[in-house]
């Protein structure tokens, strides 16, 4: 199965030139966060079988991708080590003349990268599955026995909640150390919603970009988000129409507003016919009419003029600081009518 990793997306992107300590720094911190953090190898000095499990599926999914199995040494003479230190031996491994030293980076920040990403996904299926069995449970009146099942105090909505809240509490804890480890490493890279991604401007992150993937984790937004990490992908690798996904995420946005106030008629044409649902006096004008203004005016000039086809007229095409422009834009309307909400 084809895993998508930050090696393969960012291959013709240079980043990183040379190796030097702070790099060295980086690997043995990520490594650790990794192992003793997000999957925990052992738990008060017995191993964690959960841990392993995860540890060793990562370690096969990058190792397949890279071409490289395994990815460090599994013997020291007869001694055999065991998946942590296999992980643990691939980060700390020295640089050593001759490497490729972008790639040798990067294969390293794809591991985080996947480590990260299970995490989100084991903390939304645990979630999800506890909600599934105590509805379930419900039902027939046996919420105590499932509590005593899953070796829970109680298995009530608000337990759940507050595991929730804690285990997400948790998960930003450690998407933020991540991000900072980056930081301090003068790696240009951030981690969001399961993805590395290049970013070049601190300010920008911390001002725009932050603000808008804290609100893509509601499910609704999946579409949304999905079409904003493929503008940014195509900007960072060179490719075309980086603007059309912005646009695309952005005109998802206002469809989604649209639809969940009741005011879509399905008569509308194109993004114009949902915006002047927003604008709508009738409606109580959700955006004022200067921001209907602004938002066609941005459809009609880019998105439009980029997702159809030319004709006779010269094609348009965007420099990466104008793909730059659009995605931020977006971001910032989607964030914006999204606290509207």
């Amino acid at each position: 199965m084809l895993t998508d990793v930050f090696v393969t997306r960012y291959e013709d992107t240079p980043i990183w030139t040379s190796f030097g300590d702070r790099e060295r720094r980086f690997m043995v911190q990520a490594a650790k966060i990794i192992t003793e953090q997000v999957f925990p190898y052992y738990i008060n000095g017995d191993l964690n079988h959960s841990s392993k499990e995860t540890l060793q599926a990562i370690h096969d999914k990058i190792a397949m991708e890279i071409g490289i199995d395994p990815l460090s040494p599994l013997y020291l003479g007869t001694y055999r080590y065991q998946i942590v230190d296999v992980v643990k031996n691939f980060f700390t491994r020295d640089f050593e003349p001759g490497l490729d030293v972008d790639i040798f980076i990067k294969r390293r920040v794809s591991f985080v990268e996947l480590a990260m990403r299970e995490y989100e996904n084991q903390l939304e299926f645990a979630h999800s599955e506890f909600e599934r069995r105590v509805a379930a449970s419900r039902g027939d009146g046996n919420l105590y026995n499932l509590a005593r099942a899953l070796h829970i105090p109680e298995a009530t909505e608000e337990f759940m909640r507050q595991q929730y809240d804690a285990q997400s509490k948790t998960l930003s804890q450690n998407v933020a150390e991540i991000n900072e480890r980056f930081r301090q490493a003068r790696f240009p890279l951030l981690y969001r919603n399961g993805f590395v991604q290049f970013s070049e401007d601190a300010v920008i992150a911390a001002t725009i970009e932050e603000p808008f993937w804290s609100l893509m984790s509601d499910p609704k937004w999946k579409n949304v988000e999905h079409d904003l990490l493929e503008a940014i992908d195509r900007r960072d690798n060179k490719r075309k129409d980086a603007a059309l996904s912005a646009a695309k995420a952005l005109e998802s946005t206002i469809k989604i507003i649209s639809d969940e106030k009741g005011w879509t008629t399905c008569n509308e044409k194109g993004a114009a016919g949902y915006i002047d649902n927003l604008v709508s006096a009738k409606n109580g004008r959700f955006i004022d009419v200067w921001e209907a203004t602004l938002l066609k005016s941005f459809f009609g000039e880019v998105r439009n003029k980029l997702g159809h086809g030319s004709g006779t007229a010269p094609m348009l095409e965007l420099s990466k600081q104008q793909d730059s422009w659009a995605i931020q834009t977006c971001m910032s309307w989607i964030s914006s009518l999204i606290t509207r909400l």
